[in-house]
């Protein structure tokens, strides 16, 4: 029979065991942490730091956020308030004139659908500039229907809700009493020299590409209303027809009542090229007078200004 105290440990030899076990890790693991260097344990506090600021920095992070959006709603108010004072101080700067501008749209079956098309874009460009004029006009629209009603309901159905404007689908002599009408065509010896705030100024709503030169004067002058082209010649010479489009003789009439110049009114509105050149009361331009007075020097004054 085997003995027991020889291939076996009893229970109080086992706890025994056990305590210098625990004591030798103890010692192992006090003796690790003693091991450190001092920057190694500094090191290992600051990362024991770290790991017990974790929530502190996540709620701070938070709180920063919070405040920056804060302070960007209070910009944006701020900014919101300035640019609203700022329209409302433009819109009291807006002087409406009692200047009546007529599109008259009863050219409508003399034109390809694509040139009605080009008419409306005229007409939209009209509306927009009026809207933004510092002097806006008292707009009509007459005479609406056919092809261009239907060009203005398939592109533009907002056209419905347009401002500040007078649409009818009537002949504008059935609108604006006849006194007070002048047709504006380039072909009426009658030239306008001002405008007459009293007065409702015809545009022709046509665009013809010269198919029908002269309708819009023969019109005037079969209903018996005035006539008149504006004074292009006396202040700009050109090198193209002074035939103008729709929204050309509509914005050159709406600068003329901002900068009360006609000359001032055709260089900033006219296209490039129409080659508008300004002229001198003598009707001469800045380069003929120059090219002139260069013919005119003696030998001698050529010699001094070279």
């Amino acid at each position: 029979m085997a003995d027991k105290s020889v291939n076996g440990e009893g229970p109080e030899q086992q706890e025994k065991d056990n305590e210098s076990s625990q004591k030798t890790v103890s010692s192992n693991g006090e003796s690790a942490a003693e091991s450190l260097s001092k920057r190694q344990r500094k090191k290992l506090l600051k990362q024991q730091k770290w790991e017990e600021e974790r929530d502190l920095r996540k709620q701070r992070r938070k709180e920063r956020k919070q405040q920056r959006r804060l302070q960007r709603q209070s910009h944006q108010e701020e900014d919101g308030e300035d640019a609203y004072s700022a329209k409302k101080r433009l819109r009291r700067e807006v002087t409406p004139s009692s200047v009546r501008l007529v599109v008259d749209c009863s050219f409508d079956n003399l034109m390809l659908f694509k040139d009605v098309s080009k008419l409306h874009k005229q007409i939209q460009r009209c509306y927009a500039e009026n809207r933004r004029a510092l002097h806006p006009v008292q707009f009509y629209l007459t005479s609406l229907g056919g092809q261009l009603k239907q060009s203005m309901d398939e592109k533009d159905k907002g056209w419905v809700n347009w401002k500040d404007i007078t649409i009818k689908t009537e002949h504008y002599g059935e609108v604006i009493a006849k006194d007070d009408l002048v047709y504006l065509t380039s072909d009426s010896p009658n030239v306008l020299e001002e405008m007459d705030e009293t007065k409702a100024y015809v545009i022709g709503g046509l665009v013809d590409h010269n198919h029908h030169k002269g309708i819009t004067f023969e019109r005037a002058k079969e209903l018996g209303i005035s006539h008149a082209q504006l004074p292009l010649s006396s202040f700009v010479k050109m090198n193209s027809r002074k035939v103008l489009a729709v929204n050309h003789v509509f914005e050159i009439i709406l600068a003329y009542l901002e900068k009360g110049s006609w000359q001032e009114a055709f260089c900033t509105i006219l296209p490039q090229r129409k080659g508008a050149v300004a002229v001198d009361q003598d009707g001469t331009t800045v380069q003929e007078k120059q090219d002139s007075e260069s013919d005119s020097d003696t030998p001698e004054q050529s010699e001094e200004k070279a």
